[in-house]
């Protein structure tokens, strides 16, 4: 059974390269966030301020990855 996966928002800092960005979660930590292969695919840009969905695992708590914009 795969282990369960974390999902918060997030907002975006600083862009640190064309799929990874620094992105500040909800209890003002700082981690960094890499996009999903589905959205570094379709070429998936964000800004500064964009509010984003996360997914962690729990084994790791300093890096996510990107599924996309929140609504």
């Amino acid at each position: 059974m795969p282990d369960a996966t974390i999902h918060t928002l997030g907002r975006v800092l600083e862009t640190c390269g064309p799929v990874l960005y620094r992105v500040s979660l909800a209890n003002g930590k700082t981690i960094l966030a890499h996009l999903s292969k589905p959205l570094a695919d379709e070429n998936a840009a964000f800004s500064v301020d964009d509010e984003l969905l996360l997914e962690l695992t729990p084994y790791d708590f300093d890096t996510a990855r990107i599924l996309g914009r929140a609504n």
